[in-house]
């Protein structure tokens, strides 16, 4: 491209980005235009790596729309094809669970299934951004949003396995709304909540650093390290001790740890989640007994379970209590055989940034990199060796579980250790306190 084309870009760019200012003195209002820019060039570079000549398709609510217009702006600076964009609203969303007939919530566009596959087909990159509000949902029906997620689920399901398995490159970021941050910040006034978690969510995503994507190439690095240390012990069992919490895990053999950046289909490397600091692998489906107990709210589906605790036998949950959202956990857990078995065991020190700004998001992307969690459901076939290119019958017999959902509940916190059980016998401590022991 001419160096006419590139001023045009920046210009442009300039001028996607400005931002309301405060009357007194004109400071920029959270974030600043240089942040978003950043946080738009790492969801583009380092969370997708975009491709030349790639498709992108960008997922996101209406209230991201300046982040959204940077994000197209840099994925065709990068060389992109074609950058489709799908809006929702969260309000539409809630007018539907309220007014719509029982039988509206069996329903989903088969169009969009299809479109969304074909996307994953063809190689495209996805970047979603999510930003949910916690009490979207309250005082709806748990029936109605259990039976939507569902038929959703079903009918994505293709779709999702392309991306459990790696085929595509995708990531997973959010954008600060009112909504979200009244949540977080209750006692704060709209504009003060707003500012705060924009403060956290620009340091946890490193978009205030001098080069952003140099300081994610190096976090990048330091959580392949420990992916290493774990994956050279091949532990037979995890031993899980806390509060509420007494849990064994068994890992299958050949199971992988993986973390930070990943490649995809073609070699080209993504990070799905920004932020990130979780290292995991998957369970054996059958192995997992004893109880554990949540140390943070699960927000899910716009409703949130909170101080529930699970009791495992055999893989299975056979019992459960929760002391807010017990019957949206109940039709969570029932949505099919699978959701009652674990998916992903990931490990989260304790003293790590996102845990050690001391505030619950109330956003799985955020609170699961704050504290070890666990995920109900569907299993990623990457994490065992091989697993990318089996059936669902040899997954199965290597213990992999498989289901329409894939939900990541927190149970991390200051007063849980950590085992690793070697398949020798040998028992060595991989976190105390909450942080780790073996490094």
């Amino acid at each position: 491209m001419s160096r006419g084309g590139q001023v045009w870009r920046s210009s442009l760019a300039a001028n996607i980005i400005e931002r309301d200012c405060h009357e007194n003195g004109g400071i920029d209002v959270y974030p600043t235009r240089l942040q978003l820019e950043n946080y738009a060039e790492l969801a583009v570079k380092v969370g997708v790596n975009v491709q030349p000549g790639q498709t992108v398709v960008v997922m996101a609510p209406i209230a991201a729309a300046d982040l959204v217009r940077l994000i197209t702006l840099k994925a065709y600076e990068a060389g992109a094809r074609n950058v489709h964009v799908e809006y929702n609203d969260e309000q539409l969303s809630k007018i539907k669970y309220l007014h719509a007939p029982e039988e509206a919530f069996s329903e989903y566009p088969q169009w969009r299934a299809k479109a969304m596959e074909e996307y994953a087909e063809n190689g495209a990159a996805f970047i979603q951004i999510y930003s949910p509000d916690p009490d979207l949902l309250n005082g709806v029906d748990p029936s109605r949003i259990a039976t939507a997620a569902k038929t959703a689920a079903a009918a994505l399901n293709k779709y999702r396995s392309y991306l459990m398995a790696h085929a595509n490159a995708w990531t997973l970021i959010s954008y600060a709304t009112p909504e979200w941050a009244a949540k977080v910040f209750p006692d704060d006034a709209e504009e003060a909540a707003l500012e705060k978690l924009w403060e956290r969510i620009i340091d946890a995503t490193r978009i205030n650093r001098e080069n952003p994507v140099e300081a994610w190439r190096e976090h990048n690095e330091k959580l392949s390290e420990i992916v290493k240390v774990l994956n050279d012990k091949r532990y037979g069992k995890l031993q899980y001790e806390g509060p509420g919490t007494s849990l064994t895990i068994e890992l299958p053999k050949g199971h992988l740890w993986l973390g930070g950046a990943k490649y995809n289909a073609k070699g080209v490397l993504f990070n799905p989640n920004i932020p990130t600091e979780e290292v995991y692998t998957l369970p054996s489906k059958d192995g997992v007994n004893g109880t554990v107990r949540s140390t943070k709210p699960l927000n899910n589906n716009g409703v949130v379970i909170d101080g529930f605790q699970l009791t495992f036998k055999d893989g299975k949950v056979v019992d459960f209590t929760a002391e807010k959202g017990a019957e949206a956990l109940r039709k969570l857990l029932d949505t099919d055989d699978g959701a009652r078995a674990l998916g992903e065991v990931a490990l989260v020190p304790h003293d790590s940034p996102i845990s050690n700004a001391d505030v619950i998001f109330y956003n799985t992307l955020f609170d699961e990199n704050a504290s070890c969690h666990l995920a109900l459901g569907q299993a990623y076939p990457v994490n065992l060796e091989g697993g990318k290119d089996m059936d669902d019958q040899e997954l199965a017999k290597h213990g992999v579980n498989k289901s329409l959902i894939h939900v990541d509940f927190m149970i991390g916190s200051d007063q849980l250790s950590i085992d690793g059980i070697t398949e020798d016998g040998r028992r060595e401590a991989i976190f105390r306190s909450g942080n780790w022991a073996i490094l």
